[in-house]
């Protein structure tokens, strides 16, 4: 637990979806922004706890949020690494000019009380085009070589669910698990974790051509304690400059980093320009790292429900 450095975290009722969570941050930003819903052009939903194998949960929160029907509403299966993948997606669809508008809901429902590290947690962003706006900087990877490092092998078309999937094992410990449940290689995901993003975030830094003291604040995706300080000691980061949610909310899958703003950096982000460089990291396995000046964002407060 010491390495996990997790104290509280979030878990919904089991009646609750993460499309729930998305829905209510949704309608909260935009009530905030005083957008006018027939003017979103783009809705992308990036979870890995859809409401259905199909249709597409961004479909259904389409519907729900009253968008247009002209609005592009698709979903994307990604988990930690998913901010900046949603981030380049909406970004260059705005950039390409057929969307003025757009939505990024991001966020999962992966907590169960029988795993110490995982939240529930969705999250609403939105982009608008502007032509004065600074570049956006995005370095996005993929390694399927891993992808039975973390990974849930029951339930899809490959191995359908079954009756006997519902018998429990043992382990060495007496602990029981369910053929159904998450398979996470701890050691396999640190050592790819904590050897492949530093370089990344450097590999950036120098593309974009800033040191890390022209960043004001480092984001990372909230994975455990170990592998999160492993990463800022290797590159040399300030605490001060690295802010945390992992404590008080536990890892939030791909709701991480836009969480961590809202909670630690909501007023100075609200105020002035910030250079922000944030990374995602995990599942697939997959990273990507993006260099971002926000100005005078708005960030509605922290729903709890």
């Amino acid at each position: 637990m010491r390495n996990i450095g997790i104290k509280n975290r979030r878990i919904c009722p089991q009646w609750q979806c993460f499309s729930d969570l998305a829905l209510i941050a949704a309608e909260k930003l935009l009530d905030n922004l005083t957008w006018n819903k027939e003017d979103i052009d783009a809705l992308i939903v990036i979870t890995q706890s859809p409401d259905y194998l199909i249709p597409a949960t961004a479909i259904i929160l389409q519907n729900r949020l009253g968008l247009s029907k002209s609005t592009i509403a698709f979903d994307v299966n990604l988990g930690c690494s998913g901010y900046p993948f949603g981030l380049h997606l909406l970004g260059s669809m705005i950039s390409a000019g057929g969307v003025k508008k757009g939505l990024l809901l991001v966020g999962d429902k992966s907590a169960s009380l029988n795993d110490p590290l995982f939240s529930d947690a969705g999250t609403a962003t939105a982009l608008q085009f502007d032509e004065s706006a600074s570049p956006m900087y995005f370095d996005l990877n993929s390694d399927g070589e891993g992808y039975a490092s973390i990974m849930k092998p029951i339930g899809g078309h490959r191995e359908p669910f079954a009756a006997h999937h519902l018998i429990p094992s043992k382990d060495e410990h007496g602990l029981l698990s369910w053929p159904a449940d998450l398979i996470l290689d701890g050691p396999s995901v640190l050592s790819f974790s904590t050897q492949t993003v530093p370089v990344a975030v450097a590999d950036l830094l120098a593309y974009v051509g800033v040191d890390a003291d022209s960043i004001d604040y480092f984001i990372f995706h909230q994975a455990n304690k170990l592998i999160n300080e492993t990463i800022r000691k290797k590159l040399s980061l300030p605490i001060e400059k690295v802010p945390t949610t992992l404590a008080n909310f536990g890892n939030t899958s791909s709701a991480t980093i836009p969480l961590t703003m809202t909670v630690n950096l909501s007023e100075k982000l609200q105020n002035g320009k910030n250079k922000i460089l944030m990374s995602g990291f995990g599942i697939g396995l997959s990273w990507g790292t993006c260099v971002i000046d926000i100005e005078s964002a708005m960030l509605p407060s922290l729903i709890e429900v």
